[in-house]
């Protein structure tokens, strides 16, 4: 069997040395996850190591997915965005259990694998505006943010304000903000890894400090006892679970399409009309991943744009998805070294991770009131709603009514009015 061909890798114009060296490299820019989303998704309850354990598996069954179906440089992992989504805005927000939560990404998961097979999900990404769509990726940005700053206690409720700044000389506050200095020194610098080394050095650092409490470096991997198949069944026909599935599944086929498209132009693999090579297959390994990681117990599974990393150090083909599943697979018997990881030193990459999503917001055209209005009230409407669902709601109503109101209806396209319709409904009797 050639495993090589099977991948992707041409010997002649491809080097087996730089695909380790891309694989490597992608992982070192990602494997903050493994420490960022467990704490996360404790937050809505979940058993930390069980999750730390389903995160490595989904991100190493979905990568190899990528390598062997799609044949693409790409790593996958549950995605930034998605995870505070599930906790903050479906858990916390709305009150649901993290179980809930589960079914509501296993639907998701399986709606994508039948959307992908049918051809229909540019349907749905589409019938959101383009304008919108750049909010929502700002707007999810500005939430992320947030959680990382309360998280890390630099923001707090205010005493007659809603907001205030926390106590600075805090050595909690104070290694938080020590880690976005050094978060983005390194980034500046262009440091390979540099939101992972910023986790470990603030992680270091917290042990004398009280904060860090590390209980041994290697160890087996934690149980997936705790969350595999835990899944809520009774309210699978509920407004809040319809509201669920499809925000994670446009945030995920949106997220899928941007970083696909991102890397491979990034890389030189779009073809002569800008498409991306084997797309359909990399949008299988995008939902089967995500369906896999439901049943494992964690979030959403999406490609990550940390991907570029690996290209940028030579991965050409899927044997670079490979080398990164294997760092993966490696990572999972340092459990013990990812789970004391406390929060003071994973909130800086939420902060970083924030500004890089705020990006899209740059191409906004807010001269143009007709769409940066609503634009920008999906933007502002997540973070101070505190639920990135009701930004993106919001966002679409007021896209509907604006251009209803000032006589362009024509220029809005009948999703729009749809989902407008049933987010309106929503509001109403929900």
């Amino acid at each position: 069997m050639d495993l090589k061909g099977i991948l992707g890798f041409d010997s002649a114009t491809m080097n087996l040395k730089k695909e380790v060296v891309g694989g490597v490299t992608t992982f070192l820019t990602m494997a903050y996850i493994l420490a960022v989303n467990p704490l996360i998704l404790a937050d809505a309850g979940m058993d930390q190591g069980a999750v730390f354990t389903a995160t490595a598996l989904a991100s190493i069954i979905a990568t190899l997915l990528m390598a062997f179906l799609a044949k693409l440089p790409f790593a996958l992992a549950p995605a930034m965005g998605l995870n505070a989504f599930f906790a903050y805005t479906v858990v916390i927000g709305m009150g649901q259990t993290w179980q809930f939560a589960l079914t509501a990404v296993l639907i998701e998961g399986l709606l994508f694998i039948l959307l992908t097979l049918t051809g229909l999900r540019n349907l749905i990404v589409m019938s959101i505006p383009l304008e919108m769509r750049r909010a929502i990726s700002a707007g999810i940005g500005l939430f992320i943010a947030y959680i990382g700053l309360s998280n890390a206690n630099i923001i707090t409720s205010g005493n007659g304000t809603l907001l205030a700044l926390g106590n600075f000389t805090s050595p909690s506050v104070l290694l938080s903000l020590a880690g976005i200095v050094l978060c983005a020194v390194l980034l500046v610098r262009k440091v390979t890894g540099a939101l992972m080394i910023g986790i470990m050095v603030i992680s270091l650092a917290g042990i004398p400090l009280g904060v860090t409490h590390l209980n041994g470096i290697v160890n087996t991997p934690p149980s997936l006892a705790p969350t595999f198949c835990k899944f809520e069944w009774s309210s699978i026909l509920s407004g809040n679970m319809f509201i669920s599935v499809f925000t994670l599944l446009f945030f995920d086929m949106f997220d899928t399409i941007g970083t696909l498209i991102g890397v491979s132009s990034q890389a030189g693999m779009l073809d002569k009309d800008g498409n991306v090579p084997r797309m359909k297959q990399a949008f299988l390994a995008d939902a089967v991943g995500t369906t896999v990681g439901a049943v494992l117990g964690t979030s959403t599974v999406s490609s990550f744009v940390e991907s570029a990393s690996g290209v940028n150090a030579g991965g050409k083909s899927g044997l670079t998805s490979v080398f990164t599943a294997l760092c993966f697979l490696l990572a999972m018997f340092f459990a013990p070294l990812f789970l004391a990881i406390p929060s003071e030193a994973t909130a800086p990459v939420l902060v970083i991770v924030g500004v890089m999503m705020m990006a899209e917001a740059g191409k906004i055209d807010y001269g143009h009131y007709l769409t940066s209005i609503p634009a920008f009230v999906c933007m502002v409407m997540m973070p101070l709603s505190g639920s990135i669902s009701d930004g993106l709601m919001m966002g679409v109503i007021a896209y509907v009514l604006i251009h209803i109101f000032s006589g362009n209806w024509r220029n809005v396209n009948i999703g729009a009015y749809v989902l407008a319709a049933l987010f309106i409904l929503k509001y109403a009797f929900l």
